[in-house]
């Protein structure tokens, strides 16, 4: 019998057991048990959370033959013809790979026709982000008036680019990152039921590795079990993945703290020489400045077993909460940038100087080999000197910042902030109303409602910080009215989408050819065909 991979092995067939998503999981357990069954569902997250996982445990409960449970009995002929894939009422659709419209019409001629199985006929169609707009026409004319016995079960790593026309038809849920110690749990558990030895640490290495995806996180464990020679271990698995052993990310913290920039060059030559992740070994050391912090604040850690929390207490207690603060906010930058380095270890190097040369100046300390300069009398008199118009400078630069803001054309803004996945979705469908002090007022449409999180609001606010140059907060609010007045960023690519259609369409309509062909051989213009060109992009 050959090999089944884990990932494929372990994938939940019930909702019981799907790892996390309870807020996406009860919603559908309380319309399964209400029977308030919606038409077409849109689950959207990033790769590996269990988008189309949950669709097909859904198209299970839907025709499970002991009727629609929030608990299919996974032994009738549906259950398992859908688990083995092969359920004829089931039509899987990888849009990626049909995005043309006459794919979509062949595949939604046979809607009106009853389940051949079945209760429902059901439609997965994964990445459906990928479909053309005249496919996404085609599809909208079904799911306005879908027949009784059709589901629609949608699914999509990037939301923001389909049409607000087909999410308004649809109930859409957002499945989040998987959490490390989620992940770390799930793999245990499995180890266990495989007769796997696997150190904590080794998994909660693969946990935090697979970056929110139990699927990745699965693949990773298959890979450690085969690298290992079926004991899965920490070192192993640190190699294996390029992750620096935490000792030097200790290390670099302590030389950090003790202002020793000699010490971290000749460290990072040790580290150099196990062809390490750079940009790993920057994430590890913020997250170890991540639990100093939290130890500063609460007097203690929430770590599990992935640092020793005796050495975190003893860093907190060397280290000045501003210093944790700085080297934190510099490691990530250094890590956004590495590949801007002309190459890694030097970017990495120059990440760990620039958080002591910016570091704020301690009495006693300069930037180096931790060497100390006493001054006395008047020598330290030209210092103060220099502190007082550094200072006044800094009183200067919050003017000058401010005085960078412009009332924005949000579409424009938009376009060049760095918004990815639901934050971007929530700003395209807001539109900006004014800006008082140093909060900016945005007022958005119902569609948006489903985005709008305390996390996303932030995240927006820190766009705007970046690109103005200053610290600024954002409120958004769900207000019909104004959005009516305004247009969105999603309703002016509507419009000009539209515009650029009627003008193609007219354009065909009076062109002498065109006309020819009508008048000689009552020729029709398919106008639900016509799509218009984007000549900035090349074939």
């Amino acid at each position: 019998m050959s090999y089944l991979v884990l990932a494929r092995k372990w994938r939940p067939k019930t909702f019981a057991d799907t790892v996390g998503q309870q807020h996406v999981l009860q919603a559908l357990v309380n319309a399964l048990e209400s029977g308030r069954l919606h038409h077409a569902y849109l689950f959207a997250g990033t790769r590996g959370v269990g988008k189309t996982t949950i669709a097909r445990i859904l198209a299970k409960a839907l025709n499970c033959d002991k009727g629609v449970s929030a608990e299919p009995c996974g032994e009738c002929s549906a259950c398992v013809e859908i688990d083995e894939g092969r359920f004829v009422d089931l039509i899987e659709v990888d849009a990626a790979s049909k995005t043309k419209v006459d794919d979509t019409r062949e595949l939604l001629d046979n809607v009106q026709y009853a389940p051949a199985r079945g209760r429902f006929k059901v439609y997965l169609i994964d990445e459906v982000h990928m479909l053309s707009k005249s496919s996404f026409n085609a599809l909208l004319k079904t799911l306005e008036e879908p027949p009784p016995h059709v589901k629609f079960l949608l699914a999509t790593t990037d939301p923001q680019k389909l049409p607000v026309t087909v999410l308004s038809r649809c109930l859409q849920f957002n499945l989040s990152r998987l959490t490390p110690r989620l992940i770390a749990d799930r793999l245990v558990y499995i180890c266990d039921a495989e007769k796997i030895d696997a150190e904590p640490a080794a998994l909660n290495l693969l946990a935090r590795a697979a970056d929110g995806s139990l699927r990745d996180a699965l693949s990773l464990l298959d890979q450690a079990i085969a690298y290992c020679g079926g004991k899965v271990e920490e070192n192993p698995v640190a190699t294996m993945l390029g992750t620096i052993d935490r000792e030097y990310v200790f290390r670099l913290t302590q030389l950090l703290a003790a202002n020793d920039g000699a010490g971290i060059i000749s460290a990072i030559g040790e580290i150099d020489e196990h062809f390490p992740d750079y940009a790993r070994l920057l994430e590890d050391l913020a997250r170890l400045l991540q639990r100093i912090a939290i130890y500063q604040v609460i007097g203690g850690s929430d770590s599990d077993e992935e640092f020793d929390t005796v050495a975190v207490a003893q860093l907190a207690e060397e280290m000045p909460a501003a210093d944790v603060q700085l080297f934190y906010q510099t490691s990530l930058v250094g890590r956004r940038d590495l590949y801007l380095a002309p190459d890694p270890r030097s970017g990495a190097e120059m990440t760990l100087l620039r958080m002591l040369a910016f570091r704020p100046a301690a009495s006693g300390q300069v930037v180096g080999g931790g060497s100390e300069i006493r001054t006395t009398g008047s020598a330290a008199a030209p210092k103060v000197a220099a502190a007082k118009k550094m200072s006044a400078k800094e009183e200067q630069a919050p003017k000058q910042q401010v005085s960078r803001w412009q009332d924005p054309d949000w579409s424009q803004l938009v376009s060049v902030l760095d918004l990815k996945g639901a934050v971007r979705m929530l700003a395209i469908n807001c539109v900006y109303v004014r800006r008082a002090g140093a909060t900016v007022y945005f007022s958005a449409d119902r569609k948006a409602e489903s985005v709008l999180t305390r996390q996303r609001k932030d995240a927006l606010a820190d766009a705007l910080s970046t690109h103005f140059g200053e610290q600024l907060a954002v409120n958004i609010t769900i207000d019909d009215t104004v959005v009516v007045e305004k247009e969105t960023p999603v309703q002016e690519e509507s419009r000009k989408t539209d515009e650029q259609y009627e003008a193609a369409r007219a354009s065909l309509e009076s062109d002498p050819n065109v006309k020819t062909l009508k008048d000689m051989f009552g020729a029709e213009l398919k106008t639900d065909s016509i799509e218009p060109i984007n000549t900035s992009q090349s074939d």
